[in-house]
C-alpha cells in the first residue's frame, strides 16, 4: 500500500512495482458474484441444471445461450428505452443551444441496433481542436455524461458516445451482456465512422469502469492504436479475481446454460458509488440505469475481459491518463496502479483521489476532476 499512499492526489510517473494480489468489482456486483457466499447458491443451481439436462427434450425445446435473451420482452424493453433516450436528447437540444445534439442508430454485424449520440460545439468562436469518444460503465448509459460532454465542447472538443448492447437506447435485455467482445466490436465500428468523419483532428477515448475495459481492449488492436491520440480512464475495471478457484470452472458453465439468470447474492445495495446524495438519487431513479441483480453471463464476461487485459496490458502503447478514487469499493485502485506500472506507454499518468468513490464524474468535486481531464487533453492537441 506504500505505492498507493505515494500516489494519492498527485500525478505519478514512476516505476514502482506492486506485488499485491488484485481483486476488483464492476458496478458494485461482480465481486459478490464470484465470492464464496455465492458458491453454495451456484452449486445448487448447477446441480439443478445437470438434473434438468438428463431429461430428453424434443428438437427445438431448448434455445441456445446466444439467442435466449432475444425475447419479445427484451425487444419491447429496448424499444421503450430507446424512445426515452431520444426524447431526452431532443429536450436537451431545445433547452441548450450551445451544443448541437444528434443521434444515430447503427446496425451491428449481429443485426442489433446500437444507439449513439453526439455533442458538437455550436459557437462560431469555439474552434474545434479534437474529438472525444466516450464509453459509459456497466448498467448506466451515455446520456449520464451530458454535463461532462458540454464542458468538453466548451474547450473545443466534439464528443461522440454509444450505449453498448443491453444498455440505454441500444437493443438487448436491460443490463445483460452476452459478450463484451460484441461491445468491443460495436465500439470499433462506430469509432471507425467517427475517425473517418473527422480527418485531421486528434481523437481521444474516454472510458469509465467496465467501459474503460472495453476501451482498452479496442485500443490493443493495432488498427486503432495508431489512430488514437490518447485515452482517459476513470475507475477502470482492469483486475477481477474470483475468491475460489472452483468458480473459474463453474462460472462459464452456468453462464452458458442459463446466461440471464440473476444472482441475488451478487446484488450489493451497500456499494456506494458517490459521496453526493443527489447524484445517487438521480442515478438510481433513472429508468435507463439498470439496478437489478447482476446476471451470471454478464459477471462472467467481466471476469473474462479483465483476465485478458491482465495478460495483455503490457502491450498498450497509447498515451493514457488513469483517475481513481482510493475509497472505491467497486473497482480496485491498486489494480489501476499495477496497470500504470506495467503498460508500455511512454506517455502515461495516474492520479489517485484520496477518499473518493467510484463514479468520479458524479462526486462533489466533479468540476475539479473534469478540469484535470481537460488539462491533460489540452496538453496533447
Amino acid at each position: 500500500m506504500a505505492t498507493a499512499m505515494a500516489c494519492e492526489g498527485v500525478s505519478c510517473r514512476g516505476n514502482q512495482a506492486s506485488t499485491l494480489i488484485l481483486t476488483s468489482g464492476a458496478s458494485g456486483r461482480i465481486r459478490a458474484l464470484f465470492s464464496l457466499r455465492a458458491l453454495k447458491a451456484l452449486l445448487a443451481f448447477f446441480n439443478a441444471v445437470v438434473l434438468l439436462l438428463l431429461f430428453p427434450f424434443r428438437k427445438g425445446t431448448l434455445l441456445s445461450s446466444r439467442l435466449a435473451w432475444k425475447s419479445a420482452a427484451a425487444s419491447t424493453s429496448s424499444t421503450a428505452r430507446r424512445a426515452l433516450a431520444i426524447r431526452r436528447l431532443m429536450d436537451d437540444a431545445d433547452a441548450d443551444p450551445t451544443s448541437l445534439r444528434d443521434y444515430r442508430l447503427i446496425a451491428s454485424s449481429r443485426g442489433d441496433t446500437i444507439f449513439t449520440q453526439s455533442w458538437i460545439p455550436r459557437s462560431p468562436n469555439n474552434t474545434i481542436r479534437g474529438v472525444v469518444f466516450l464509453m459509459h460503465g456497466l448498467n448506466e448509459h451515455s446520456g449520464r455524461y451530458t454535463d461532462f460532454a458540454k464542458q468538453l465542447n466548451a474547450n473545443g472538443f466534439k464528443v461522440y458516445a454509444m450505449d453498448w448492447l443491453g444498455h440505454g437506447g441500444s437493443d438487448g435485455l436491460h443490463g445483460y451482456v452476452h459478450s463484451l467482445d460484441d461491445a468491443v466490436s460495436d465500439m470499433k465500428t462506430f469509432l471507425d465512422k467517427v475517425l473517418n468523419e473527422n480527418p485531421g483532428l486528434p481523437c481521444f477515448c474516454f472510458g469509465h469502469s467496465t467501459g474503460a475495459a472495453i476501451t482498452l481492449k479496442a485500443l490493443l488492436d493495432p488498427k486503432f492504436e495508431a489512430r488514437i491520440a490518447g485515452a482517459v480512464l476513470t475507475s477502470p475495471a482492469v483486475g477481477v479475481a474470483p475468491a475460489h478457484p472452483v468458480l473459474l470452472v463453474l462460472a462459464p458453465i452456468a453462464s452458458f446454460v442459463l446466461p440471464t439468470y440473476q444472482c441475488s447474492s451478487a446484488y450489493k445495495k451497500g456499494s456506494v458509488v458517490s459521496r453526493d446524495p443527489e447524484a445517487l438519487i438521480a442515478k438510481y431513479s433513472d429508468p435507463l440505469v439498470c439496478t437489478g441483480p447482476l446476471r451470471v453471463r454478464t459477471g462472467y464476461e467481466i471476469l473474462r475481459i479483465t483476465t485478458y487485459l491482465q495478460k495483455n496490458l503490457k502491450k498498450l502503447r497509447v498515451p493514457f491518463f488513469v483517475l481513481h478514487g482510493t475509497a472505491d469499493s467497486v473497482t480496485d485502485p491498486v489494480a489501476s496502479q499495477k496497470f500504470y506500472v506495467e503498460a508500455s506507454s511512454t506517455d502515461k499518468s495516474i492520479k489517485l483521489y484520496d477518499g473518493f468513490l467510484h463514479d468520479l464524474l458524479f462526486e462533489p468535486e466533479r468540476d475539479a476532476i473534469t478540469q484535470d481531464i481537460i488539462q491533460w487533453l489540452n496538453s496533447r492537441v
